[in-house]
């Protein structure tokens, strides 16, 4: 009962850390999300509200983002695949 009392706290700390890390992973590698701040980017820039510089460095970062949300999602759909067989 006591150990209980003890670890109860950190339990609800360690599920709590982990909600957070899996919202964060999908904010970072949604792929509709992604794709909408490409948009936006691009918008942006050719508003000339960024600088080029500024654009290739987001675009830089949100095109290795969507290719890593890519790559989980095809990863995804294999071990779907293997589990159907």
């Amino acid at each position: 009962m006591l150990h209980k009392l003890v670890t109860a706290p950190m339990n609800l700390v360690i599920k709590v850390g982990e909600k957070v890390q899996e919202e964060l992973d999908k904010e970072l590698y949604d792929l509709p999300t992604i794709q909408q701040k490409l948009i936006q980017l691009q918008m942006m820039y050719e508003l000339g509200e960024i600088s080029e510089r500024a654009f290739q460095n987001k675009e830089e970062e949100l095109l290795a983002r969507y290719e890593i949300a890519k790559k989980m999602e095809l990863e995804e759909w294999e071990e779907l695949t293997k589990k159907k067989e």
